[in-house]
């Protein structure tokens, strides 16, 4: 009966996975975000999700990749989704201290999933040391690909031009928001046309590029309110706090009402969010892990952005009105558009629902890495030793 009652506990003990963490990022980290709605959601699937950081700013690289390698001994056939970004695991962007840690779960015979928050080098100056560090970003990756047991990309594969073909240990999961989902569905009818309206802006990139954002929304806001329509634009999360001063030079003597509330926690940018009507996203041109799109998509908002050449699936599921980069002309149209045609926003904010259920939604994601990692043997100790 004991015996019995033993094998009971341990079929109902749940697995562990290890999320591998580099440093934080300041003063809201993503990454660890993302790892902490996803092992919400593994739970749900019967898997305890655990978070390890290698503190290689506080300890020094030798000192945390030690430690690492005493901890992880303890890891042996476990899944460890080792999370990487280029600054994560260098002061300066190169990357290089993630192989060493990736060499040492290796060595103890752990299983590794690499997740790709960045799939290749991300911008890195015209300069000469630019060149370098965005070929030592390209490098890192691949041999991060090669030595790994399992590659998780959040971008669709053939946008990855690098990816092997016919690889089979390659698999395409999206990101989900970092905030709490609400998807209450609303209709028009709450909206009509001489309610005030209500955008959001999640977000503001660092100087100089945020001097040209917050002259783009305030442009477009200028657009909305020339026929006397009344706005309202709410700013909240990164970066907001820093440039309130400059917000409201550029808003002063506009026709709209502006609201900086700055950085918040999750819960709350959800509520701020579920009660906008559009989401303006102008930090650059959207891409498939623009995570403060995602956040609108959470709330089931419909989006108004800048368009560029890329792959955008499965973000272009949801209500997405896109326009060409910096023409802010464009931008206001799209946006002075969206919030005065009642039947093109409901049909936009379905979208936006059915998206984030499809595509977005944390439980999708969990159990697809369930799915995905559950067929690799536990004798396997990287599928890139075959080189």
């Amino acid at each position: 009966m004991a015996a019995s009652r033993a094998t009971s506990d341990e079929i109902a003990r749940p697995q562990v996975w290890i999320a591998l963490l580099g440093r934080r990022d300041m003063p809201t980290d993503g990454v660890e975000d993302y790892c902490t709605f996803l092992g919400q959601a593994l739970a749900q699937c019967g898997v305890e999700l655990k978070q390890v950081h290698v503190l290689w700013m506080q300890k020094g690289w030798f000192r945390s990749l030690l430690q690492l390698s005493r901890e992880c001994s303890e890891w042996r056939e476990r899944w460890v989704l080792f999370q990487y970004t280029a600054l994560a695991w260098s002061r300066r962007g190169f990357g290089l201290g993630a192989l060493a840690a990736l060499a040492i779960l290796r060595h103890r015979g752990v299983r590794c999933a690499v997740v790709f928050h960045e799939p290749g080098r991300h911008q890195t100056g015209s300069s000469w040391i630019g060149w370098i560090r965005g070929a030592c970003q390209d490098w890192v990756v691949r041999r991060l690909y090669r030595e790994s047991s399992k590659a998780i990309f959040p971008d669709p594969l053939e946008s990855i031009t690098w990816l092997p073909h016919g690889e089979t240990k390659t698999v395409f999961i999206p990101i989900g928001g970092n905030i709490p989902e609400r998807l209450e569905r609303r209709t028009s009818a709450e909206h009509g046309n001489e309610a005030a309206k209500t955008v959001a802006v999640f977000c503001l990139s660092d100087p100089p590029n945020v001097h040209r954002e917050i002259d783009d929304i305030s442009h477009a806001a200028r657009f909305f309110t020339k026929d006397g329509s009344t706005l309202r634009v709410i700013f909240v999360g990164r970066g907001t706090e820093e440039a309130r001063e400059e917000i409201e030079r550029v808003f002063k003597g506009t026709r709209s009402e502006v609201l900086n509330v700055g950085l918040q926690c999750a819960d709350k940018v959800s509520r701020i969010l579920v009660e906008c009507d559009v989401l303006l996203c102008v930090r650059g041109m959207l891409f498939p892990r623009r995570g403060s799109a995602i956040a609108g998509i959470t709330c089931g908002l419909p989006i108004v952005a800048y368009g560029g050449g890329t792959n955008l699936f499965p973000i272009s599921e949801a209500g997405l009105i896109l326009v060409p980069y910096l023409d802010r002309d464009a931008l206001a149209g799209a946006l002075n558009q969206i919030l005065k045609d009642r039947k093109l926003w409901q049909h936009m904010h379905d979208r936006s629902v059915a998206a984030q259920r499809n595509h977005f939604s944390w439980n999708h994601i969990a159990s697809t890495f369930v799915e995905s990692l559950k067929g690799v043997p536990p004798s396997d100790r990287g599928l890139g030793d075959h080189q």
